[in-house]
């Protein structure tokens, strides 16, 4: 059984950064695809960012290009989404996800496995 535990949520200000974790245990995860997701008060859970665990393809929704970045420590199983240039609108409940293949990414009906979620608040 797949296990996921992210951390590293919080409030913030605007313009703060921060770093999410997601650490994945229960198998090896060759040809995964691991995601965050997010899911705002009154709005629907949208796709943020995914990596592919053996090439480390990575993809991104437009909101958050040039500010967010995935990235995966294949030795600790861990994901991280490193959140830079905060904004208020990027105030959500963060989930990380894993599927068992590499196409689809950005949907999160395909996705397998899913962590608990970590808040994150960002002021204005």
């Amino acid at each position: 059984q797949v296990q996921l535990v992210e951390s590293g949520g919080g409030l913030v200000q605007a313009g703060d950064v921060l770093r999410l974790s997601c650490a994945a245990s229960g198998r090896t995860f060759n040809n995964y695809a691991m995601g965050w997701f997010r899911q705002a008060p009154g709005k629907e859970r949208e796709f943020v960012a995914a990596i592919t665990w053996s090439g480390g393809s990575t993809y991104y929704t437009d909101s958050v290009k040039g500010r967010f970045t995935i990235s995966r420590d294949n030795v600790k199983n861990t994901v991280y989404l490193q959140m830079n240039s905060l904004k208020p609108e990027d105030t959500a409940v963060y989930y990380c996800a894993v599927k068992r293949s590499t196409s689809s990414v950005r949907v999160g009906s395909t996705y397998n496995y899913w962590g608990q979620g970590t808040q994150v608040t960002v002021s204005s």
